[in-house]
């Protein structure tokens, strides 16, 4: 049995941190400094850099400063930024959690307001220190699943593995995210077989769909440099690799960034902006997908990478499942798994039993590699989308 932090709405949390919130970029540094001496208590940076308003946005924003890994909020403003300051700090304060909001050009400038928010900081971590955890079930969890710097290997190791202990945390009635659709192009037809309605299935190809026009029209897809390099020869054989991460485990509904699943089971999250191309690409980097995964409630993500990866993120623990065993054997203290050890006769159901098992150990408090080098990476840039259709989530 797991232990959590019982949040007012119902959710728990693995992890009990005070986040640190700017409102635009002219906050960040503001934000960073007011962190700074107690990055390794608990406090953490996160923030959205732009001035004109964006729903999205603020949706995400409101999503992870109520996240239940999060418990107090401290929102740091310049003043005259078009973020709607006072609905996020009203939802803040309806949730439960202390809230305080810093204004810059309120404050008397950059030295009072990092004065002020550091009072209020040391404050709350030394009162969120006594915080009591509540027994917390395995159907409570929430948990994603990224692939980043994926080379040959990763279809044959780290993301069937994953998608082994994916089909292992459905069966226990946690909710499982992965994600982009950028990369499914290709797989559209064999994974909405997996849906669980006929409608299902219509919503999951057609996002497939509007990734590949989006990346189309943009004339730049979802395939790198890198992995051409690392033996990769298109974007299906890349899609089937990162295909691999999901399982087997019917497919429950389909949601955007900042929906959480209304229950157990298996979601594709769709990252593409809907509309008119407007943003630029629309995974800028394998952060932003973490953020908008943590923005739908995953408690921790599961990251594969072939070719490396250093990054962790705020908020939620990222677990990095290493695909290359030459990678790994380079950048082990940067790995929690080495997954390529797949390669050389370790049987693919004992990877993914080791990634099952550490996900209970690292959402029972055990911190992750990244946590421990103190990656705490975050990003969130504009994007925008349509509310999701009743055949998204099927009863």
């Amino acid at each position: 049995m797991l232990e959590g932090f019982p949040r007012n709405d119902g959710r728990k949390g693995i992890r009990n941190h005070l986040v640190v919130a700017y409102l635009v970029e002219c906050a960040h540094h503001v934000a960073r400094e007011i962190v700074h001496p107690y990055r390794d208590d608990g406090a953490q940076v996160i923030g959205f850099p732009g001035c004109f308003p964006n729903d999205y946005a603020q949706k995400m924003m409101e999503r992870l400063c109520t996240h239940p890994n999060v418990g107090a909020v401290l929102l740091v403003s310049l003043g005259c930024e078009s973020f709607n300051r006072f609905a996020l700090e009203q939802t803040i304060e309806a949730s439960g959690r202390p809230v305080k909001t810093v204004v810059i050009q309120h404050s008397g400038g950059t030295r009072a307001a990092i004065a002020t928010g550091r009072e209020w900081v040391c404050g709350q971590l030394r009162d969120m220190a006594g915080a009591k955890k509540v027994p917390m079930d395995v159907s409570e969890l929430v948990v994603g699943t990224v692939c980043g710097g994926s080379d040959g290997t990763s279809g044959l190791t780290g993301n069937p593995a994953v998608g082994l202990a994916f089909d292992r945390l459905v069966d226990a009635g946690a909710a499982c995210i992965f994600e982009e659709t950028g990369e499914l192009i290709g797989c559209e037809g064999i994974m909405s077989a997996r849906a669980r309605t006929p409608e299902l299935a219509a919503a999951l190809t057609a996002a497939v769909e509007k990734a590949a026009t989006y990346y189309a029209t943009l004339g730049f897809g979802s395939f790198a440099a890198g992995n051409a390099e690392g033996g990769l020869s298109s974007i299906e054989e890349k899609s089937m690799g990162a295909y691999a991460k999901s399982g087997s485990s019917v497919i429950s509904g389909l949601i955007k960034p900042g929906d959480i699943p209304p229950r157990g089971g298996l979601y594709l999250m769709d990252v593409v902006p809907d509309g008119d191309v407007r943003f630029g690409f629309p995974n800028i980097t394998d952060n932003a997908e973490i953020v908008e995964m943590v923005a739908s409630g995953a408690h921790l993500t599961l990251f594969v990478t072939a070719r490396g990866s250093v990054v962790g993120s705020a908020i939620a623990p990222v677990i990095k499942v290493c695909a290359n065993p030459q990678t790994y054997a380079n950048m082990s203290e940067d790995m929690d798994v080495n997954a390529g050890r797949i390669l050389s006769g370790t049987p693919l159901a004992e990877v993914g039993q080791e990634i099952f098992d550490l996900t209970l150990e690292v959402a029972g408090g055990c911190p992750t590699v990244s946590e421990t080098l103190g990656h705490t990476e975050f990003i969130l840039t504009y994007k925008s989308f349509e509310p999701i259709g009743p055949a998204c989530l099927p009863a």
